[in-house]
């Protein structure tokens, strides 16, 4: 299955069938490509989606399904690999098979012996035991995982860079060192940050001084009239580098119970913001 240079196709009937879904989805989804044909379609013109650079995936436990064996020859005509995954080593699909992978059970939940349960369960982890083997042999990765999955939250997270979402050019509040208190505050104000950074004449971070800052002074009664921003600026502050993931910045704001953070690139020069709401409208939290 690492090999093969066309697809995966999962092929089963009855809830063997709802276990290869899964199967391929699965497959698909963790790198390795993959597909679902119903078995009774094939018969009728579906086998034109099978050529001989595929491999055959089929499930079923007692392997006589009628619907599977009706093309097992066909399929060996095309020189096409086939793996059977089933509970009978003796069934006419194993029998054909290249690979027999045995999910059999000794008995079924089903106190009748009749619904498939238990021999259902086998084939759903023996199913995931084979896509994550795959994986791991391929050196997937989490990243090649959010790929095929864009739409998701798992997606959203492992895809959306910083540089997607934040504040950057005149759009980030900043003063320097000796910025008078109320331009300080007007900054603030204008940008609608909850926050404006204190940098040096290069651009690179000093400070940055919040809303949370400006509640502490005036409970301490401090006479803000006459301060520069470096007096009451907090030296030092947390930042995500510019090429970081938007969930980093999230897991920071997060650990030290901060609602923004500025972005810097290598030098430590201000290139961007980034406070709780922007992420929220990235959906990355």
């Amino acid at each position: 299955m690492l090999a093969v240079r066309g697809r995966v196709v999962v092929m089963g009937m009855g809830k063997s069938g709802h276990i290869g879904r899964k199967v391929a989805a699965t497959l698909a989804s963790t790198g390795t490509p993959a597909m679902f044909v119903h078995p009774a379609e094939a018969s009728h013109g579906d086998l034109g989606m099978i050529k001989a650079i595929d491999l055959v995936l089929a499930i079923s436990n007692g392997g006589e399904s009628d619907e599977i064996t009706a093309i097992l020859p066909i399929l060996k005509r095309f020189g096409v690999a086939l793996v059977a995954m089933t509970g009978n080593a003796n069934s006419t699909l194993a029998q054909h098979a290249d690979i027999v992978l045995d999910s059999g059970v000794e008995k079924e939940a089903c106190p009748l012996q009749l619904a498939p349960t238990a021999s259902t369960t086998a084939q759903l982890a023996l199913g995931d035991a084979l896509a994550v083997a795959l994986l791991d042999a391929r050196g997937f990765r989490s990243e090649d995982f959010a790929r095929s999955h864009p739409g998701g939250s798992l997606g959203r997270k492992l895809l959306t860079h910083l540089s997607d979402v934040m504040r950057s050019g005149d759009a980030v509040p900043r003063v320097g060192p000796d910025t008078a208190f109320p331009d300080l505050m007007r900054e603030m104000s204008a940008k609608g940050l909850g926050a404006s950074a204190i940098v040096d004449a290069g651009g690179r971070v000093l400070g940055i001084f919040t809303d949370g800052d400006l509640r502490r002074l005036i409970e301490k009664g401090a006479d803000l009239r006459a301060v520069k921003a470096h007096e009451v600026m907090h030296a030092g502050p947390r930042t995500v580098r510019d090429d970081a993931l938007a969930v980093e910045a999230a897991e920071l704001m997060e650990q030290h119970r901060i609602t923004s953070v500025l972005v810097v690139d290598a030098q430590g020069r201000l290139c961007g913001a980034v406070n709780s709401n922007d992420l929220m409208r990235a959906k990355v939290i």
